[in-house]
């Protein structure tokens, strides 16, 4: 007795892989003209894993429109305030993803890692030992360091763009009713390339859930914790510009970030230190904690 069935499905199957890859052949071959090589490069690759993503899991209209309402969802929550598209790409790894692609710095550099979704430009520009707290923010800490290129030699008015959360878990952003210039600062190294400045021990804290990427989590039940951290971003003429992190040690979260951005490298001890303490920076009076950060930056085109 022949069996029909699986030749007749045989044929079905084969009918589609035409199909597809008729309809993936002609929209690649359509940015043939695109005058930009790598625009061409980018957008023939993206177009050929998508029309490969929809096959492999044989993607229903439904999901389709469902994704597409969560893409939309996503672009209506951003704002000057807010990324929420960063912060799926945070979410979904591929900003890590991206880093390790793009960022392939010497031995001895510090270690990039993401940006997030609240970063703000042009925030204050402070001077050495200055605090960032605008009000009381949790408990101080004192955090300094140098900055150095790889030969070890101090890279004297390096920019430091530094921001971080507050003791309620939120940025200065988050909170419309709060000074925008809270716990954000920019800062300038020294001749023998020191900085320092009053900053407050981060705390873990949770992504924003309240939209798209919240009910992704939720969705795929996984946390929303990202370790306790602060922001730098490091700039020098001459330098590549480098986008990082200064984790604490003491969190619970090292090994479960939520947008996977820790790296051993960057992980820090924040010191307890009490009022008494001899090299307490000025206006600080209770306890308080420092960390010691230093800074390597590679050469432009390393």
């Amino acid at each position: 007795m022949t069996a029909t069935r699986p030749a007749a499905t045989s044929t079905i199957e084969q009918t589609l892989a035409a199909t597809v890859e008729r309809i993936t052949s002609e929209v690649v071959h359509s940015f043939d003209g695109a005058p930009d090589a790598r625009l061409r490069e980018v957008m023939a690759a993206l177009v050929t894993h998508l029309h490969a993503f929809a096959v492999e899991v044989a993607l229903t209209q439904g999901e389709w429109e469902a994704g597409i309402a969560f893409l939309t969802a996503a672009g209506q929550k951003c704002d000057d305030k807010r990324q929420e598209l960063i912060l799926l790409s945070d979410a979904l790894g591929l900003s890590m993803v991206v880093d390790a692609v793009s960022e392939h710095l010497p031995a001895g550099a510090t270690e990039s890692t993401v940006l997030g979704p609240f970063y703000v430009p042009d925030s204050p520009q402070r001077a050495y030992g200055d605090s960032i707290a605008e009000r009381p923010s949790g408990e101080p800490t004192w955090v300094h360091g140098v900055v150095r290129d790889l030969d070890g030699a101090p890279i004297a008015g390096a920019q430091l763009d530094v921001w971080q959360n507050a003791a309620d878990r939120h940025y200065a952003v988050q909170d419309p009713d709060g000074p925008q210039d809270n716990l954000r600062g920019r800062f300038t190294t020294r001749d023998d390339g020191s900085y320092g400045f009053v900053a407050v021990r981060p705390t873990d804290y949770t992504i924003p859930t309240d939209g798209p990427v919240g009910d992704m989590l939720q969705a795929t039940a996984r946390h929303a914790w990202r370790p306790a951290h602060l922001h730098l971003i490091v700039r020098a003429p001459g330098y590549r510009s480098l986008t990082t992190h200064v984790f604490d040690s003491e969190s619970e979260h090292l090994a479960s970030d939520a947008v996977f951005a820790v790296k051993p490298s960057l992980v820090r001890t924040f010191v307890p230190r009490d009022a008494s303490d001899p090299d307490r920076p000025a206006g600080i009076d209770g306890p308080w904690t420092s960390v010691e950060n230093d800074l390597v930056l590679a050469p432009e085109g390393a």
